[in-house]
């Protein structure tokens, strides 16, 4: 009778501490742990979701000594990118003068596009951009 006591009471507690922190769980609007809270965070959401796809742009650095020889690496730097389809470049990008042809000749040679992070209405930083073949989502085999 005590021990079916005790684990009832166990049990309850179990499923309350498991609300507890479940409710505790991506609550904080900064929290980019969902599809949702990624689109609404990137630059220009309305024109990145029309004209693009919403990303995460992980900037990292790694320093090599060779003397002796030592590899460090830095602590990634995550901020919110937006990412263009190749036909949306020039009109978006090109008719605001945040780049030039050559700039979209050079992208283009090598089947790029591009990717930005902070507005497009202030000073994005721009990158031309390779879509990796061999990229896929390892989380859903």
């Amino acid at each position: 009778s005590v021990s079916k006591a005790l684990l009832a009471g166990v049990f309850v507690l179990g499923v309350g501490l498991g609300v507890t922190i479940d409710s505790q769980v991506n609550t904080n609007p900064k929290d980019l742990a969902s599809r949702d809270a990624i689109d609404n965070a990137a630059p220009n959401p309305t024109l990145c979701a029309k004209l693009g796809a919403s990303a995460m742009a992980f900037d990292q650095r790694v320093f090599v000594s060779f003397n002796p020889f030592n590899v460090y690496v830095s602590q990634a730097d995550v901020k919110p990118a937006c990412v263009l389809r190749e036909a949306n470049v020039v009109p978006i990008l090109k008719a605001r003068g945040l780049i030039n042809d050559n700039e979209v000749r050079s992208c283009k040679q090598n089947m790029n596009t591009w990717a930005f992070v902070g507005s497009l209405d202030d000073t994005p930083q721009l990158s031309c951009v390779y879509r990796s073949q061999d990229a896929q989502n390892e989380f859903l085999s």
